[in-house]
């Protein structure tokens, strides 16, 4: 008798024991998917100097008051309250300066998108002003395909509806270009 009541309890717990572990298995369809997603990854940077070099030599100065960092399929690092950057010569000497009040570096295509109000100016005098522009940090060019507008130190103001630029603005090419353009006389025919 003791050894059939014994056999009870055994079964009773058993069958206890398994009802805990079925109902303590049940999960959410989408909390199993969720589970299987990369997640991805945020940091954010207040006061931001950065220095960009290529063989030993610095490139670029970035300073921005904040920077996203965001890791995910694309990385990428977003400059939502303003940016600046200096470029520099072979020499270590600024040769160009670029301000924007937003800006999208996509680090797996080295690329740069900068938006709102950008202004580049060289170490010539000459400004640029446009409302988008992208910077090909590989090939170390400009472009865009919206209106600019170049403003140069002897006066000539043109326009146009897209750019593309060496790095150092030195050599810009504005396609559709019209405006004012200051000659020497020297170069006026007779």
């Amino acid at each position: 008798m003791i050894n059939a009541l014994k056999n009870i309890i055994v079964k009773k717990a058993a069958l206890i024991t398994g009802c805990f572990f079925v109902w303590g298995c049940s999960n959410d369809f989408q909390q199993v998917r969720d589970m299987g997603k990369k997640k991805q990854g945020r940091d954010e940077a207040y006061t931001v100097t950065a220095y960009m070099s290529e063989g030993a030599k610095q490139k670029a100065k970035l300073i921005a008051p904040k920077m996203i960092q965001i890791t995910a399929d694309t990385n990428k690092m977003i400059f939502p309250e303003t940016l600046h950057v200096e470029f520099f010569d072979d020499s270590a000497k600024a040769e160009s300066w670029l301000f924007a009040k937003y800006a999208v570096n996509y680090i797996n295509m080295g690329k740069v998108w900068l938006r709102d109000s950008v202004v580049v100016y060289n170490i010539k005098g000459d400004t640029l002003h446009t409302t988008e522009l992208w910077w090909d940090s590989n090939r170390q060019i400009f472009y865009n395909n919206k209106k600019v507008r170049i403003l140069q130190k002897n006066g000539t103001d043109l326009t146009g509806d897209s750019l593309l630029s060496d790095q150092a603005f030195k050599n810009v090419r504005i396609f559709k270009t019209n405006g004012l353009m200051v000659v020497q006389d020297s170069t006026m025919p007779k």
